[in-house]
């Protein structure tokens, strides 16, 4: 029963993953909704109200308190790389395929290798570095063999997979403490609000008019706006089955099922979008995750 429990949460975690993510490039690409920030902001006010039902009223997880000041401006600088992450990824579906976006996703490792070393001197025995090789060669592979590379869209999409990076190496250093210390689900409930407050006025700013432009849409199509609200509560889900896929398995099954789950997404979205895809494009993408998979092993042996 128990192993019941956890396929159904793993397939649980894969659909959120896979669904938010096509979602985001139906409305940013196919459906035309060009308002990634808008897009992101709506996100985070589902993860504000989502989470705080979730870990207040149904109890998943137990209410963690700030304790200082300075503890709740380490998470707000957490929350405004958090932001920067997803709001970057967003923007990259407007104009990359999600093949491509999946296959530059895959190289968060390296860029958590490389932040690791410049903010905590901390250093991998040298077979892991190694194996960041073919991480790195498999996007320039794939790069070269992408028929709709957009130069803009990469742009973005590396700069949200080091963001990405950033915030988990970040998190370890800042929060350190046992006093400081707090489980994804109260991180980002105490996150996403302040992603929030910075998302609004961005939005209203970069993309004038969007307020209106949305409430016009979902007037002209009530599907719209189904959608949208879908759309935003997924984003919280996928935080909240990565949270108990962790709980009841390990950060290192959630980590090897997480290079299968950017392959998927990859045949999936090639299914529904019918993107063209270069030989030489999947073969780069092949690359990446082989050399993921060894990075993994890698840092298994090591600890």
């Amino acid at each position: 029963m128990r192993s019941l429990f956890t396929i159904g949460l793993i397939a649980s975690w894969y659909a959120s993953n896979i669904g938010v993510l096509l979602l985001n490039k139906f409305l940013l690409s196919n459906y035309g909704f060009k308002y990634p920030i808008f897009l992101t902001l709506c996100h985070m006010m589902a993860c504000s109200l989502l989470s705080y039902i979730a870990i207040e009223w149904l109890k998943i997880a137990p209410m963690q308190r700030v304790k200082s000041r300075l503890q709740m401006m380490k998470i707000s600088a957490l929350g405004f790389i958090f932001c920067l992450s997803v709001v970057g990824g967003n923007i990259s579906l407007r104009y990359l395929p999600v093949s491509f976006n999946q296959a530059v996703g895959a190289t968060t490792p390296f860029f958590t290798a490389v932040f690791a070393v410049v903010m905590t001197s901390k250093r991998e025995g040298w077979i892991t570095y190694v194996t960041l090789v073919p991480v790195v060669a498999g996007v320039i592979i794939a790069s070269g063999g992408e028929p709709l590379f957009h130069l803009f869209g990469f742009m973005m999409c590396i700069g949200a997979t080091a963001a990405r990076a950033l915030k988990s190496v970040l998190q370890g250093l800042l929060l350190s403490s046992e006093g400081e210390k707090l489980n994804s689900m109260n991180l980002l409930m105490y996150m996403a609000p302040v992603a929030v407050m910075a998302l609004f006025p961005a939005a209203l700013y970069m993309e004038r008019g969007v307020v209106g432009i949305t409430i016009a849409l979902a007037r002209d199509d009530w599907k719209f706006l189904i959608y949208l609200l879908f759309n935003s509560a997924l984003a919280y889900f996928v935080n909240l089955a990565n949270f108990l896929v962790t709980k009841h398995t390990s950060p290192l099954t959630l980590q090897v099922l997480g290079n299968a789950k950017g392959a998927v997404a990859v045949v999936i979205s090639i299914l529904i979008f019918k993107n063209p895809v270069s030989i030489t494009g999947m073969l780069g993408y092949s690359l990446t995750v082989a050399g993921v998979i060894l990075y993994t092993e890698a840092k298994k042996c090591s600890m």
